[in-house]
């Protein structure tokens, strides 16, 4: 976090955050990931393979296997073709061009096993090669099959967090407020929420962050079936109370989010994370209405495009802010 600002908060400080006060820049990703960046071990040790082919959005995943397989089947026809052409039967010989395409298709049938028989390695070298291919095939598929398997069987919460949290008028002061909605057909119940603010002060000229629970008006629901704002009232107990438009605007502020629910189908609990940063946490705003009924009314749409919508509102003017 890069702005100070003077400590003007009454709450205790919690200490269950997980990150440290000199930590900088953004906490907690829109994905839900931290934003650490680890140093002290090889990118082998650093990564899980297995967390980041689950993590990757199905369009990266699928690229990187059809990445993947084309320059394997490249990598063994060249090396085919440099053992020579003469070593595989059934090639055409017309000019190269030809030649590395039948190879390159001739690996192709190999690494997936499936050998339609009229192109057949001749010669121990390349039946070595094409046997270790055939070999690295079946592993790579094996791989794959557990990779699919895994992205399609893993529980996750499929919830979207609106891009922005908002300072708005509620029952005669002001409340922060966010909201998520559920946007696949899965029955999620008991959800409940926890939410920290991470504030940015300077002590003895020295900028640390701060962090403190933000209770919320509801912290739990029974069903999440629509779209769920979260609340919480600016009062007294509140790290923001006093907070104007313009601390708003100067003083670094991270709100954390964290979410969990219970999956009816899966019969396990998923969690989903996400967080604001100052630049969007939007002052004197009220969100618009996500979901209204159908044209018989005889059920209930809930817009998922309207999540973000908003309009500017007058904030009350509160006794604090009069004296």
């Amino acid at each position: 976090m890069a702005r100070g600002f003077r400590q003007k908060i009454r709450q205790k400080d919690t200490d269950s955050s997980g990150f440290g006060t000199n930590a900088s820049g953004r906490f907690i990703n829109k994905d839900g990931l931290p934003n650490v960046r680890r140093k002290g071990v090889n990118v082998f040790n650093r990564l899980s393979w297995y967390h980041t082919m689950l993590n990757l959005s199905t369009f990266r995943f699928l690229s990187y296997l059809v990445v993947a397989y084309i320059l394997v089947n490249i990598i063994f026809a060249l090396i085919y073709y440099s053992i020579g052409v003469q070593h595989l039967t059934g090639i055409d010989k017309s000019d190269p061009v030809n030649e590395f395409i039948d190879v390159f298709f001739f690996s192709s049938q190999t690494f997936t096993t499936v050998g339609y028989g009229r192109i057949a390695p001749v010669g121990f070298l390349a039946s070595l090669v094409a046997t270790f291919e055939a070999f690295l095939g079946l592993l790579t598929f094996a791989i794959a099959t557990g990779l699919f398997y895994g992205r399609f069987s893993r529980p996750r919460a499929y919830l979207r967090f609106s891009d922005i949290a908002l300072i708005s008028p509620f029952q005669n002061t002001n409340a922060l407020m966010f909201r998520l909605a559920p946007y696949k057909n899965n029955a999620l119940t008991d959800a409940d929420v926890i939410v920290s603010a991470a504030i940015e002060v300077i002590e003895d000229g020295v900028a640390k962050s701060n962090f403190y629970r933000l209770e919320t008006r509801l912290n739990k629901i029974n069903t999440l079936a629509l779209n769920w704002t979260v609340v919480h009232i600016i009062d007294e107990n509140s790290p923001f109370n006093g907070f104007s438009e313009e601390d708003f605007k100067n003083t670094d502020i991270e709100i954390i989010v964290q979410v969990r629910a219970f999956d009816e189908v899966f019969s396990n609990t998923v969690v989903q994370r996400s967080s604001y940063v100052t630049r969007e946490i939007i002052y004197g705003a009220k969100f618009v209405p996500m979901y209204y009924p159908n044209k018989d009314s005889q059920s209930t749409i809930l817009d998922l495009d309207k999540i973000n919508e908003y309009q500017q509102v007058d904030l009350p003017v509160l006794a604090e802010e009069k004296g």
